[in-house]
C-alpha cells in the first residue's frame, strides 16, 4: 500500500501560494506535484481533498489579486448561497478601481469600479460597479481579504516552534470535506505564508445589479430569482439600487431583468421557462398558483395563467403536497385545468415546439393574443 501523500498540518484545507509553502520549507516543488495538491492557477494550490465549486475558485483568484479587488456580480451571488450562480470551471468576477491595471489571468473577469476607491463589500459568511450599488460605504482595509505581511502585532507568529504552528491549521471534522469548514475569512497567515479565506465580495443587491447588466438575460433572471427567493434581497432594495444607477451603462437592462424576476421560482430551468415564453409573447404566467382539488388539498401550479386554467410544470413536476407528480397532475386535471409537462430535453432541444402547445392550450381556452 502506498504511502499517504506529504500534507503538512499547516497547508492542510488550505489555498495556497506555492512559493510561500516552498519558501518556508513546508513542501518542495516535487512535493507540489504530488496528489496531495490541485494546481488551481500559477503559483496557486489547494489541498485535493477540497470541494472543487465556485468558492474555490473565487478564494484562488483572490491570492493572486490586489487588495482593493472584490468579488462581485454572479460570483458574489454564489458566494452569498446561490449555488447556481456559478460552477468551478466559470470565470470569477472581480470589481477593482479604475485606475487600478491588471493583466489578464485565465479564468478572470476584471470590471472597474468608479474612481480609485476600493469599493465596498460585505463581510464573509460564517459557512466557511462605480460605487458598488446597494452597499453601504465601509473603509478599504474591510475588503482586505489577503494580507500579504502580517501586522506588527501578529508577527510574534513567525517565532513559533513548527510544531506549535501546526495547531493552527483548520482541519473539518472526522476528516470531512470542505463544505463542513472553511477557514478564518481573512485566510490563514503563518510567518510568510498567504493563504486564501473566504473572499470579500459585493453584498447581494449589487450582486445582482451586476448579475444583470453582465449576464445573458436567460442566466441573469434565475440568479435575481434565487436571491429574492433565498431573502437575501428583496424587490424594493432592486427597485433602489436600479433608480441609482438608472443613468450607468447597463442601468436599463437591469431594470428590465428586475421586472422580469419573481420570488416563487423553484429551479433555473422553471426561471428560464417562465422567461422564455414571455419573451416570446405570451402573457406572464403565474408563478406557484394554489388550486385546491377535489380531494381537499392545495396544489401549486408551477407556472399557470389562472384565467384560462392552463399550467406549465418545469421538468414535468408540480410542487405541493400529496403524491407524485403524476398524481398531482391528474388531481389539478380533476379540477379543471389543462396542464403541459415540459422536460428539461425538450426545453434545451424543442422549445418551439413547447412554445407552439401553450400556445395552443391558452387559445383552446379562450387566450387572443
Amino acid at each position: 500500500m502506498p504511502p499517504p501523500p506529504h500534507r503538512p498540518a499547516v497547508l492542510a484545507w488550505q489555498v495556497f501560494r506555492g512559493s510561500d509553502a516552498i519558501r518556508q520549507g513546508l513542501v518542495t516543488e516535487h512535493q507540489l506535484r504530488s496528489s496531495a495538491w490541485l494546481r488551481l492557477r500559477h503559483d496557486v494550490y489547494a489541498d485535493a481533498r477540497l470541494d472543487r465549486d465556485h468558492a474555490l475558485a473565487c478564494r484562488a483568484a483572490a491570492l493572486r489579486l490586489p487588495p482593493e479587488a472584490v468579488v462581485a456580480g454572479p460570483s458574489a451571488a454564489y458566494l452569498h448561497g446561490v449555488e447556481h450562480a456559478a460552477s468551478f470551471a466559470d470565470d470569477v468576477h472581480v470589481l477593482v478601481p479604475r485606475a487600478m491595471r491588471l493583466g489578464p489571468q485565465r479564468g478572470l473577469r476584471v470590471h472597474s469600479t468608479g474612481p480609485a476607491t476600493s469599493p465596498p463589500c460585505a463581510p464573509p459568511p460564517s459557512r466557511g460597479a462605480g460605487d458598488c450599488p446597494g452597499v453601504p460605504a465601509r473603509p478599504p482595509a474591510a475588503c482586505r481579504n489577503v494580507a500579504v505581511r502580517p501586522p506588527d502585532e501578529r508577527r510574534n507568529v513567525a517565532v513559533r516552534p513548527p510544531d506549535e504552528r501546526r495547531n493552527v491549521a483548520v482541519r473539518p471534522p472526522g476528516g470531512g470535506r470542505s463544505g463542513a469548514v472553511l477557514p478564518p475569512p481573512g485566510g490563514l497567515l503563518v510567518a510568510e505564508l498567504r493563504t486564501a479565506g473566504v473572499p470579500a465580495r459585493t453584498d447581494p443587491t449589487a450582486a445582482a445589479w451586476e448579475t444583470a447588466v453582465w449576464v445573458e438575460p436567460l442566466r441573469a433572471v434565475g440568479i435575481v430569482d434565487s436571491l429574492l427567493r433565498l431573502g437575501l434581497t428583496s424587490r424594493e432594495a432592486l427597485v433602489g439600487v436600479a433608480d441609482r444607477n438608472a443613468d450607468r451603462p447597463g442601468g436599463r437592462r437591469a431594470r428590465w431583468v428586475f421586472e422580469l424576476a419573481d420570488p416563487g421560482a423553484r429551479s433555473p430551468a422553471e426561471s428560464e421557462l417562465r422567461v422564455r415564453l414571455v419573451l416570446a409573447g405570451l402573457p406572464r404566467p403565474a408563478v406557484r398558483h394554489p388550486v385546491r382539488v377535489a380531494s381537499g388539498l392545495v396544489l401549486h401550479a408551477a407556472l399557470g395563467w389562472p384565467a384560462y386554467r392552463v399550467a406549465v410544470a418545469p421538468d414535468g413536476r408540480h410542487a405541493g403536497a400529496g403524491g407524485g407528480h403524476l398524481d398531482r397532475i391528474a388531481q389539478l386535471v380533476g379540477a379543471g385545468w389543462l396542464v403541459l409537462p415540459v422536460t428539461g430535453r425538450r426545453l434545451r432541444q424543442d422549445f418551439p415546439g413547447v412554445l407552439r402547445e401553450v400556445r395552443a392550450a391558452l387559445g383552446a381556452r379562450g387566450w387572443r393574443p
